[in-house]
């Protein structure tokens, strides 16, 4: 699977299928993420928006591919929670406007 899209901390892979409905996988390492805690910050944020998002019949596997926070800082944070939502609205957003750009062919 290629890339569909990158924001500074995650890449978004998607394929299409012929399902009625999108599907999500979240990949959130420990390496990048050590708290529990911000990873599961990180997997409710991307669902919620997942859900809130009208996307086409495609399979979306969001991956962090870079360290959001250090140990030493807060494992959350009204700031980072911010920063999470940011982005993934752009990722959902880019696969929004192509499902419906192909959707007009």
């Amino acid at each position: 699977m290629r890339p569909a899209y990158r924001t500074a901390h995650f890449v978004l892979y998607v394929r299409n299928t012929d399902l009625p409905h999108a599907r999500l996988g979240v990949v959130a390492a420990k390496r990048l993420a050590p708290r529990a805690v911000t990873r599961n910050t990180i997997k409710r944020v991307t669902r919620e928006l997942f859900r809130q998002t009208a996307l086409p019949s495609i399979d979306c596997i969001v991956r962090l591919s870079q360290p959001v926070n250090a140990r030493k800082g807060p494992a959350t944070s009204a700031g980072l929670k911010a920063l999470l939502r940011e982005e993934l609205t752009r990722l959902f957003a880019s696969q929004a406007v192509a499902g419906k750009a192909g959707a007009g062919r």
